[in-house]
């Protein structure tokens, strides 16, 4: 051992003085010795100063070395310190009950010093592989937390860019998704106690629910600027057209989903841009889905791309007034919307008002916008 080298703590627990001064004289210059020759002194010793391995009579007077062993295997703050027992005793019977007890080892009296020394460089071996082992995962963890974050915001500034592409085509669409993103997650949050909701809710963040909102209209990339930015009502060819953007954005998020496919994210953001308009009857696009046949995700997406398609300003209509948005939104109720969902809606009318008044301001960040404490 180097002068620099810290030596392990260890606690003699013996009640006899010469066993005691037969290991102190021994172990001395290898180690940082400590005693004790009672069971209550020990557990006083170690709960002051905790020793990095015990060595434990098992006879003594008042309380036993398996009690004292016990209690310390009890207390998480004790139970990883590592026992080995010193017994005159050599029944299989006694050794058995040691190692139930919870010691990693058991030497019989009268002890060869080797051999304590050898066993006691083993353990303390053990424990300073164990040491190093728990510091290398604690700094894997830290390294796969960095990763993780560095992950999370390379995939927001993807989705951001991706979503920019739409926006470039129909300055609407920037204002639309964010505001949409939060009616979203507010539905979420209201709806992951519903009993038709909560099994498939309980498993994810509305903030995932939310973000994958954001490439509803990605789609949109492959239509056409003539029917786009139509200023008036387009014909029926013309939304034929418009209703690809359905399947445009399922087919790059699909290809996507191809490469990656247990991720969360692509899965939510393909099942919203694909079915978002489809309708609870089935007269929606472009599959005619009917009724729990439309993913969840996809039912909040319609009335929140509807209710705020219809308070805002289009380059082929003006703006409805809030209270004809709800009214229209309320008669669709099992028709186009979800009833469930639309009730879900009716009961956060309000603070849907509030979210679209504030975003369409440009007051807020989107990263500063808290919506899942918002009532």
């Amino acid at each position: 051992m180097s002068a620099h080298e810290k030596k392990s703590k260890v606690l003699i627990v013996d009640d006899t003085d010469l066993n005691i001064e037969i290991l102190l004289e021994a172990l001395s210059d290898r180690y940082d010795l400590y005693t004790a020759m009672n069971g209550e002194s020990a557990l006083a010793q170690v709960k002051k100063n905790p020793p990095d391995i015990i060595l434990l009579d098992v006879v003594m007077p008042g309380m036993s070395g398996y009690e004292v062993c016990t209690l310390l295997k009890a207390n998480p703050a004790t139970t990883d310190i590592p026992i080995i027992f010193l017994t005159a005793m050599t029944e299989i019977n006694e050794k058995a009950r040691g190692f139930e007890a919870g010691a990693v080892d058991y030497m019989v009296k009268p002890f060869a010093i080797l051999e304590v020394q050898a066993r006691l460089d083993v353990h303390l071996s053990l424990i300073n592989a164990k040491k190093a082992l728990k510091q290398q995962n604690e700094i894997l963890e830290i390294k796969v937390k960095e990763r993780t974050h560095e992950l999370s915001v390379t995939q927001s500034v993807i989705i951001e860019a991706m979503a920019c592409l739409a926006e470039t085509r129909n300055q609407e669409t920037g204002d639309h998704v964010m505001r949409t993103r939060f009616y979203v997650q507010l539905l979420t949050v209201r709806l992951a106690s519903h009993p038709r909701f909560k099994d498939y809710l309980v498993l994810l963040d509305p903030d995932d629910i939310g973000i994958a909102t954001i490439l509803h209209d990605v789609g949109k990339v492959g239509v056409p600027d003539h029917i786009l930015l139509k200023p008036g009502r387009l014909t029926k060819e013309e939304f034929e057209e418009m209703k690809m953007h359905t399947v445009y954005g399922h087919n790059i998020l699909h290809r996507l989903k191809k490469r990656l496919p247990d991720n969360t994210f692509l899965r939510l953001a393909d099942e919203i841009a694909y079915a978002h308009h489809e309708k609870w009857d089935g007269s929606g696009y472009p599959r005619g889905l009917k009724g729990d046949e439309i993913p969840i995700p996809a039912r909040l997406m319609a009335i929140a791309d509807v209710y705020d398609a219809m308070i805002n300003q289009r380059v082929y209509k003006g703006p409805m007034t809030n209270d004809e948005a709800i009214a229209f939104i309320t008669s669709q109720a099992g028709l186009h919307f979800d009833p469930d969902v639309t009730m879900a809606f009716l009961e956060l009318k309000e603070t849907f008002q509030f979210v679209a008044k504030q975003l369409s301001k440009d007051t807020l960040e989107d990263d500063a916008f808290e919506i899942n404490g918002a009532e």
